[in-house]
């Protein structure tokens, strides 16, 4: 597969220096360099931002690989809430920035290295890579990561028409569509999610939110030991979606306008409260609620993205005397191979959730539809 020398891609720049993302993935650092000539000999067109909420179409060299790395020729990259936070300049994101963090295309190239793959696989990339080297990595708790890295977040990403990785984050997919398969990412996260909640059998679930992780992991809990999965979300495109998935066993549509008579239905409809209550929607006020929720004994897992300034107020009393565990689930490791076996065998549900795809010159559009809340989950493609 013919590589070119640039490409295009939708850059949030912050300065002029080249920042973490560029010498992660190789690039040219001097196109961030002040010398304008030199900077336009490398790009068609470049605009200059300030703040993270700002961005430009850019043309920049395609990544140079390192012995280990494979190329990926970007067919679909997802788009999530967390690329939300990243536009605001949280969630760890690191400028200047190509964001993407949910990445499929097909190979294009790899370092001389590599083993196991062909010119032209399809593929799906896990965006993290870890030092192996920190206090948290050599004792094998890789997630906790000191120094942490994420290609569309602090690194590098998949609103590119190539990306590398290390061969070692790169699986091959089989069924899956390029759009549905942005979902493996999402689906990793549930994966691991998963392993930290540890349900036992016959474990009663209560999810508030009806996201597209939240759908990959109510399924999965089903899948493993929940014997009653109830969703609680607000009426509309995402509860809908749900109850096509068969996402679970119960579905509570909440008024947009107030809900406060469901939830004291939903209350007395389950005095002894649920074994596992799931927070996924990022909403303080209702993560804050949840642990009312929450049987004694039971477990309340804090699993949707909140902003950095967000805070919480719990009675200490009540996690102490109720022995109520408050876990916190965040990204994944090692768990790409189990998500696609999960989808790519149908086992667990995606068509659907991805409702928009825009092009990387609509990215304006795509923003808009996210914050709407048109699009339950959007992606973009590239031809």
């Amino acid at each position: 597969m013919a590589v070119p020398k640039t490409m295009k891609a939708l850059r949030y720049l912050a300065d002029w220096q080249a920042g973490p993302a560029e010498k992660k993935t190789g690039e040219a650092h001097k196109t961030l360099h002040p010398a304008a000539s030199e900077l336009l000999a490398n790009c068609q067109s470049l605009r200059r931002y300030s703040k993270p909420e700002e961005y430009g179409l850019v043309n920049i060299p395609v990544p140079t690989l390192r012995d280990n790395d494979v190329l990926i020729k970007v067919k679909a990259c997802g788009v999530c809430g967390t690329d939300l936070h990243i536009h605001e300049g949280e969630f760890l994101a690191k400028f200047p920035l190509v964001p993407g963090h949910e990445t499929v295309g097909e190979v294009a190239a790899f370092g001389p290295k590599v083993k196991g793959f062909t010119i032209g696989d399809r593929v799906v990339a896990d965006n993290s890579e870890l030092c192996g080297e920190c206090f948290y990595c050599r004792r094998g708790d890789e997630l906790l990561c000191e120094n942490f890295e994420a290609h569309g977040v602090t690194m590098n990403g998949g609103f590119a028409e190539y990306c590398a990785y290390p061969a070692g984050r790169v699986f091959k997919i089989k069924n899956l569509s390029d759009v549905d398969a942005t979902l493996l990412e999402p689906a990793s996260c549930a994966a691991h999610g998963l392993d930290k909640i540890a349900p036992k059998m016959g474990s009663t679930v209560l999810m508030f939110g009806a996201g597209p992780t939240g759908l990959v992991l109510a399924q999965m809990l089903k899948l493993n030991g929940g014997c009653k999965v109830v969703i609680a979300a607000p009426e509309g495109l995402k509860m809908d979606l749900a109850k096509s998935l068969d996402a679970a066993d119960e579905y509570i549509a909440l008024s947009r306008k107030d809900p406060s008579a469901q939830f004291a239905k939903l209350k007395a409809d389950n005095p002894y409260g649920f074994d596992i209550v799931v927070e996924a929607t990022g909403s303080v006020k209702i993560l804050e609620d949840a642990i009312n929720y929450c049987r004694r004994g039971g477990k309340l897992v804090v699993y949707g993205v909140y902003a950095n300034a967000d805070r919480v107020s719990w009675a200490p009393s009540k996690i102490f005397g109720d022995e109520i565990t408050i876990l916190g689930s965040f990204s994944e490791t090692y768990k790409f191979p189990a998500a696609i076996d999960y989808l790519d065998s149908g086992k667990v549900k995606v068509n659907g959730i991805v409702n928009k795809v825009f092009k990387i010159e609509q990215w304006a559009e795509c923003l808009e539809s996210m914050k709407n809340k048109s699009a339950i989950k959007a992606a973009i493609t590239f031809d």
